[in-house]
């Protein structure tokens, strides 16, 4: 089995980073742990966030020259499991999210990997910070980019 990937985007979503790109340049996202805005994916331009070097990179999503999904590690630890679809909904951001004035908001949604894919992800180490700056990049499988949150997170029926 392809090792799958741990971070997905919506077309909605890209559509709202190629704007926010037009006008910032290069961007990252850093998935929130809470405080100040609660476990939204906070947009910044890329580097105006300090990646330490135990943060994880999920992934690099494949939107203009691309753009790091981060996690700090200990959060991580807790969400290994768990593949991250990065979403838009309407309404206002966080307060440090490049998207804050748009009247929309990035929104995290999760799907649990398979019993298989936590066995294909086990046999590749994640990224971590140090390890990026060394130039490692996470594996990709294919593009990153899927038409609607559903189609990556399905709805269980009742």
């Amino acid at each position: 089995m392809d090792i799958p990937n741990r971070a997905l985007v919506t077309e909605a979503a890209v559509d709202l980073l190629r704007s926010l790109q037009e006008r910032h340049g290069a961007l990252m996202f850093h998935q929130s742990g809470g405080c100040c805005d609660g476990s939204s994916p906070m947009c910044y331009p890329d580097g105006d966030f300090i990646v330490g070097d135990r943060d994880i990179l999920l992934a690099v999503l494949d939107v203009g020259d691309g753009v790091p999904v981060w996690i700090s590690g200990p959060q991580f630890d807790a969400w290994k499991h768990t593949q991250l679809v990065i979403d838009v909904v309407p309404g206002r951001g966080g307060g440090f999210s490049l998207e804050a004035p748009e009247g929309k908001r990035f929104l995290s949604r999760g799907r649990a990997f398979t019993a298989d894919e936590n066995d294909a992800l086990e046999a590749a180490a994640p990224v971590t910070g140090a390890d990026y700056e060394r130039g490692v990049r996470p594996p990709s499988a294919g593009t990153h980019i899927v038409a609607e949150g559903v189609d990556a997170c399905a709805i269980p029926l009742k």
